[in-house]
């Protein structure tokens, strides 16, 4: 009987507590938020209260984006094996096919290349095939009132999306996304659809969901207005010579500012070739029970890292461009049609 009772209490339990927190309509850090960002922004809070009201409390968006309580070791190989597979560069050849046009506006107009958009949309949505199907508004609503760790972050997106909803007239509750409020194809969150979001195709509005044109000028945007530089390197391979101690180099950060000089007197040198006349950031690159791979990030490598705040995340859009820039120069070769088989009349 024991056996039997301890799980349904736990399960009664749980779901008491998830109604203390799903009225947002009624709580008092919710409707004091919705008259803040009614006054601030000077519009009505009523549509507020109301999105607000149908919102819902989704544990499971906390439980996704909590970090977990036991860290895996970071793995560079593992990470790359995940997101640098064929399915993604036979699916970025195939878009580059599609948008060829589009993707050289957005060249000329951003001066982002075409692969690098593409290894974003890649890796983010697996080119607009994955971008989540949590509710947004269920989803920044939870995380704002009910996850105190980065609870003024997700605050301030929950309060670009009802912005986002008046400029483009939809109801807050419509937009669907990933279990942290990114929206479609290159999984901007509100705030940034709001900043960086172009109207590439022309038609009037910002589309996310329905198709690459947009998310294609507006990924070249935003890496424009942090600071892309068309034609400058992004990361090259380095080589520690013997001796050489790369920790206090590591501990200056992502941020590239070590120059020349400082890296050749540390022993750091280029895999191949000369280094670059810029300054850049030592990369390290672990994999447990492998020879760490060490890198030299520039300014452009900096700005990926913009989208998505992980040295990892940077490598693996430069390495997917890349494999996506060779193959598209050098398709494979077309297979031969098979011989007809003949057999001799008698």
């Amino acid at each position: 009987m024991k056996t039997i009772l301890r799980p349904a209490l736990a399960a009664v339990l749980l779901a008491l507590a998830d109604l203390a927190h799903a009225d947002y309509a009624t709580r008092e850090d919710a409707r004091a938020f919705a008259e803040e960002i009614a006054a601030r922004n000077q519009i009505d809070p009523a549509p507020i209260h109301a999105a607000l009201a149908s919102a819902r409390h989704t544990p499971r968006v906390i439980d996704l984006i909590k970090p977990p309580a036991t860290r895996a070791a970071r793995s560079w190989r593992r990470y790359r094996a995940n997101v640098l597979d064929r399915l993604r560069i036979d699916g970025g050849i195939a878009l580059w096919a599609r948008h060829a046009d589009t993707l050289r506006r957005a060249e000329q107009a951003y001066g982002v290349p075409p692969e690098i958009i593409l290894a974003i949309l890649g890796i983010e949505t697996l080119y607009g095939r994955n971008t989540g199907n949590f509710e947004t508004l269920s989803t920044l609503a939870t995380l704002a009132f009910d996850y105190p760790p980065r609870a003024d972050l997700f605050r301030g997106e929950l309060e670009a999306l009802f912005l986002l909803a008046r400029e483009q007239g939809r109801d807050p509750a419509s937009y669907t996304g990933s279990y942290a409020g990114a929206l479609g194809w290159p999984q901007f969150l509100p705030s940034s659809v709001r900043r960086y979001a172009v109207d590439f195709d022309g038609d009037g509005r910002i589309d996310f969901d329905n198709g690459a044109d947009d998310a294609i000028g507006s990924i070249a945007n935003y890496l424009r207005e942090y600071g892309w530089r068309t034609g400058a390197p992004i990361a090259i391979e380095a080589r520690l010579l013997p001796g050489a101690k790369p920790a206090p180099l590591l501990e200056a950060g992502i941020e590239p500012t070590l120059e020349p000089a400082r890296l050749a007197e540390a022993g750091i040198r280029p895999a191949s070739g000369r280094l670059p006349a810029a300054e850049a950031a030592l990369i390290d690159l672990e994999t447990p029970g492998a020879a760490t791979e060490y890198w030299l990030g520039y300014h452009n490598f900096y700005v990926i890292t913009r989208y998505n705040r992980s040295s990892f995340y940077a490598m693996a859009v430069t390495e997917l461009a890349r494999a996506l820039r060779d193959r598209r120069a050098t398709p494979p070769p077309k297979k031969k049609p098979a011989r007809r088989r003949t057999t001799k009349r008698r």
